[in-house]
């Protein structure tokens, strides 16, 4: 293959590596630096999903965390992929649209970051490198 097509292709292979290295890192990151610090504070947490005026504030704390903890875990192991990220998707968007609805665009910038990682794993899967891959018999 000329060097331009190699510039412009990608072969399955890559875009199979690209991904799980998309989720470990995404997933990986979401998990212990997001979902694992606030599970020491849900009270502070949950206080402060009640003051964005979110029903059941206690329950919806919880719902990020897990979906921060669990799914970012999820996601990482490429295991129940596309379910995980739905989750992830939402507290994303309340986030970025509720939590920081007042803040300027730079502060929302993070949490619509990641709410657009998620989607893309939504829309894609996680690749052939993945649990869900071999639980399907994908990754010979």
């Amino acid at each position: 293959m000329p060097f331009r097509e190699k510039l412009l292709r990608s072969t399955p292979g890559q875009v199979d590596l690209g991904l799980l290295l998309l989720r470990l890192w995404f997933g990986g990151v979401l998990a212990i630096n997001h979902g694992l610090p606030k599970l020491g504070h849900m009270a502070g947490f949950a206080a402060g999903v009640a003051e964005m005026g979110l029903p059941a504030p206690t329950l919806m704390a919880y719902a990020a965390v897990a979906a921060e903890l669990v799914g970012g875990l999820m996601l990482a192991a490429g295991l129940g992929t596309r379910l995980a990220a739905v989750p992830v998707t939402l507290t994303m968007l309340v986030a970025a649209f509720v939590r920081h609805a007042a803040d300027p665009f730079m502060k929302k910038e993070f949490a619509l970051a990641y709410g657009v990682v998620a989607l893309v794993l939504l829309i894609t899967g996680p690749g052939r490198y993945s649990v869900d891959a071999r639980l399907a018999g994908d990754d010979d």
